[in-house]
């Protein structure tokens, strides 16, 4: 199995092949496109190899190790993943993956725009689904970043919080989360925000109000294409490399596999 993250963006250009990919995401999941794409913007500024300095966070979506294992575990394999999914075990709470190489070829999906795009969109999904449940609401844009952000438990705290005192202390009602992102709990003369405050910033992030409710998709175009023809996101890690193979060995014939994916990637969006 290649180096997953030594592929380069190819001759697409990164900002058209980021934004296919949010697409497909969307088109796939029904998770809303212009949420997906405002959260790229927010955590990587839409860069897939970005790298956080202070923690594990990679990608376009910046997750850090324990949960992109998470969300692979779960919905990997019916996106093409099944080795990875299948590899990732849970002990003590924590995900782990035996073999040294094979985790650091998992966690170097994450700088794949199709996989991290479609992983994010999942990961969405569950967070909205955690969150309703628990708040017995609709969820707005802002609460789904704010699951994505504290996590959906902490999400549904600092809601209901919200809820019931939005002038209250964010970093008293969520201690733990306030010491790890003192820039989001605290001004810059080290005064606590209030809830109010803290959501308010994360809603001028997304754009506007950050209150639109994020539209659930049918799955557009995708639903008219039979499921076994359609290409999944890791058919575009195999469709990159076997575009860099053919680069550095020129005589050496495209596989009638990978032609078979291209021309279903480009059907996928109605080239």
């Amino acid at each position: 199995m290649p180096a997953f993250g030594d592929m380069d963006i190819g001759r697409t250009g990164r900002g058209n092949r980021v934004t296919n990919a949010i697409a497909m995401a969307s088109q796939r999941t029904g998770v809303d496109f212009n949420y997906l794409f405002n959260q790229a913007k927010i955590e990587s500024s839409l860069n897939p190899d970005a790298r956080a300095s202070t923690s594990s966070a990679t990608g376009l979506y910046q997750f850090i190790d324990q949960s992109w294992l998470s969300v692979v575990s779960d919905h990997g394999a019916k996106h093409g993943l099944g080795w990875a999914a299948s590899a990732i075990g849970k002990s003590g709470g924590r995900y782990h993956v035996s073999d040294p190489a094979l985790r650091q070829q998992i966690m170097d999906l994450r700088r794949q725009p199709e996989i991290a795009s479609i992983m994010a969109a999942e990961h969405a999904a569950d967070n909205q689904a955690t969150l309703e449940a628990q708040l017995g609401r609709p969820v707005t844009s802002t609460d789904l970043y704010l699951a994505h952000f504290l996590g959906a438990g902490g999400a549904a705290k600092f809601l209901r919080a919200h809820n019931q005192n939005p002038g209250a202390s964010a970093a008293a009602v969520l201690p733990s989360a306030a010491a790890a992102n003192r820039w989001v709990f605290y001004d810059r003369n080290g005064a606590p925000r209030s809830l109010s405050e803290v959501r308010q910033r994360f809603a001028e992030k997304l754009g506007g109000d950050g209150n639109y409710l994020p539209a659930q998709s049918d799955g557009g175009r995708l639903a008219d294409i039979p499921e076994d023809q359609q290409v999944q996101p890791a058919d575009y890690v195999r469709i990159e490399t076997a575009r860099l193979e053919s680069r550095n060995y020129p005589t050496v014939a495209p596989q009638p596999e990978t032609a078979r994916l291209a021309y279903l990637m480009l059907a996928t969006f109605g080239r």
